[in-house]
């Protein structure tokens, strides 16, 4: 979408390393949070037998045993055979191809580039309408296996996806006091509160969709007319946030896979803690702005480390709720970027304040929907 591979440029490689380092940062909260309370833990040994049901040790083992080490993991990035990745799902591999094939186009002649680019991005936004398909008839599978686990185990399973919930909810909150909150209040000088008052229709929105790429409008409204970030800027940052800035959802696979090795009793060393930071930080990025994208990547995150994918099924039932929190989570990350970046810039920003609001209708989000009048839509006409 750049359009010329050149634009990254400082402005790219500030965007491109905050968004690096701030997702390392949620993973490592996030991990740390979770060997602390080791809310997987929580079962009996006798709900955690019946859980597992017919998942034996020995297929247990047999699953960590063909984890690759980490060097093997990064050699293997690079595709022999790109559409057998594809064929495969195998995410770190398709994601290298598609930024190589993204380099290349931007690269070439703009008008023989387009065709292929415009082609990508109908396949992408049909991809999306049918995980918004699936994501509809989610909550009918989701209600089927809680009620199977419960019904199975009885309510202790509940009180441990509670308290991996809660450890969720938890990191998610450390990460924007601990991260974001210093690079608004003291490089870009804004108050923190005043900035998330800034956002909050961006957030309000996020939180109820669990949609990133959904709420990118608003986002860039809110950025633009209440923190007087310049147009280029939120037009290069935020898009770029919406796709790759998946901080939450990082943090969230993190947890989720510490979890699910605690529920099966596979001990991680710090090696394979490190590799899931590396799975999870690149599924972060190949995760799609919509809602339960994560739960797709986490499968990949799991496989990188020897536990059962099946474990996926432990935690789905959760899954919505969390996801509202981790989008409105990436939203904050990404609004952060861009008053970084703006302020690396040179662009002056500040939070608009109420006096501001009410003595300039063009200031503030209200004023671009004054004049906005519906326009009829004649359903019969083609």
């Amino acid at each position: 979408s750049l359009g010329d591979f050149r634009k990254l440029g400082r402005m790219g490689g500030v965007t491109l390393g905050f968004f690096l380092f701030t997702t390392m940062m949620a993973l490592t909260i996030g991990l740390v949070l979770t060997n602390l309370i080791e809310p997987g833990a929580l079962l009996s040994d006798t709900d955690r037998a019946i859980l597992l049901g017919s998942f034996t040790a020995s297929s247990v083992m047999s699953n960590a045993a063909e984890a690759p080490s980490m060097l093997d993991q990064l050699v293997s990035i690079v595709p022999t055979n790109p559409f057998g990745s594809l064929a495969r799902g195998e995410m770190l591999q398709i994601i290298f191809f598609a930024t190589m094939i993204g380099i290349a186009f931007t690269l070439m002649e703009t008008k023989k580039a387009k065709v292929a680019v415009s082609l990508f991005e109908s396949l992408n936004d049909a991809m999306v309408v049918l995980v918004h398909v699936a994501m509809k008839l989610a909550p009918f599978g989701v209600a089927a296996l809680l009620f199977e686990v419960v019904g199975n185990t009885g309510l202790g399973v509940l009180i441990a996806l509670g308290a991996y919930g809660g450890v969720v909810i938890l990191g998610l909150l450390l990460h924007i006091t601990i991260t974001y909150m210093p690079v608004v209040k003291f490089y870009a000088g804004l108050p923190f509160l005043g900035f998330i008052r800034a956002i909050r229709s961006a957030l309000v929105l996020a939180f109820s969709t669990s949609s990133s790429s959904a709420t990118l409008p608003v986002t860039m409204e809110a950025c633009e007319s209440n923190l007087k970030v310049n147009g280029e800027v939120t037009s290069f940052v935020l898009p770029i946030g919406a796709t790759v800035n998946m901080d939450g959802t990082a943090l969230y696979q993190g947890v989720a896979a510490i979890f699910i090795a605690q529920i099966y009793g596979i001990d991680l060393s710090l090696g394979d803690q490190a590799t899931i930071v590396l799975s999870a930080t690149m599924a972060s990025v190949g995760a799609a702005g919509v809602p339960g994208a994560g739960m797709l990547t986490l499968a990949m995150v799991l496989a990188a480390v020897g536990v059962p994918v099946q474990g996926v099924a432990l935690i789905i039932g959760v899954d919505r709720i969390l996801d509202m929190f981790r989008t409105t989570t990436n939203v904050v990350g990404d609004s952060t970027a861009t008053v970084l970046v703006a302020k690396i810039q040179g662009n002056p920003i500040g939070v608009v304040s109420p006096e501001e609001d009410a003595a300039d209708p063009t200031a503030g989000m209200e004023g671009r929907l004054d004049d906005v009048q519906p326009n009829p839509v004649d359903l019969d006409s083609e």
